[in-house]
């Protein structure tokens, strides 16, 4: 709740954070470090979870998803985190909204073969709009 949200890829100022998702290049939950970004990294929900049956591999968002999701959940709801609205509402979750990020962060295509349109206005593509061109002489991340 009193959480300093700080964006950066500086090393010094990352190991200084408690928590540091989708930059650092390392993925290591004691330590609190979710980043995907490593030629090694090929963890999924059924790696990490083994009754989980999804494949796909994991971006930042589903590690984090997956390290905390039930817990969120569990108290948003006011039920048992081992429950079966909180296991049944994780499971529907993942696999309605967090695995298609998870995929698309990866580039993992939806379908086989030419799309024959674009999707544009997935979660994905919104915050990528948020974001400065790769040509922008201003690349600072906020300004509004």
């Amino acid at each position: 709740q009193d959480a300093e949200v700080v964006r950066t890829r500086d090393p010094q100022r990352l190991a200084q954070c408690d928590v540091v998702v989708d930059v650092g290049g390392e993925y290591d939950p004691e330590r609190h470090r979710y980043d995907h970004h490593q030629r090694s990294f090929a963890e999924s929900m059924r790696s990490l979870r083994p009754d989980k049956p999804w494949s796909t591999k994991l971006s930042s968002a589903g590690l984090v998803y997956c390290h905390f999701g039930s817990q969120i959940l569990a108290e948003l709801l006011g039920q048992p985190e081992d429950g079966p609205v909180v296991r049944a509402l994780y499971d529907k979750l993942y696999e309605n909204f967090v695995e298609e990020i998870d995929a698309i962060d990866n580039g993992i295509a939806q379908a086989e073969g030419e799309p024959r349109y674009a999707l544009t206005t997935t979660l994905s593509a919104r915050v990528g709009h948020l974001n400065p061109r790769w040509n922008d002489p201003d690349q600072d991340t906020e300004v509004g």
